[in-house]
């Protein structure tokens, strides 16, 4: 399974304004600057690692680290709440 997920949901987060932020610029920018704003594109498409949806799995992946633990034996496998340590 690919990972998607942040060292933690701040920079997790900080990606997502980027990203968003710069692919709704790109758009809302073309009647202002014209055709040139779409240079925005490549960086919201990098900062969301391609894909709006690539960074929304990795916002619950970002959550959910640490919290659950997947387990397979024999082809079959089980998601758990992990427990907490300390």
């Amino acid at each position: 399974m690919t990972d998607f997920a942040s060292t933690s949901l701040t920079r997790h987060i900080i990606r997502g304004v980027v990203g968003f932020g710069s692919l709704i610029a790109a758009f809302a920018l073309i009647p202002a600057v014209g055709p040139l704003s779409l240079l925005l594109l490549p960086i919201g498409v990098l900062a969301l690692r391609g894909c709006p949806m690539c960074w929304t799995i990795g916002l619950i992946q970002t959550l959910s680290r640490g919290r659950l633990h997947r387990t397979c034996e024999n082809g079959h496998c089980q998601l758990t709440v992990a427990r907490p340590t300390g």
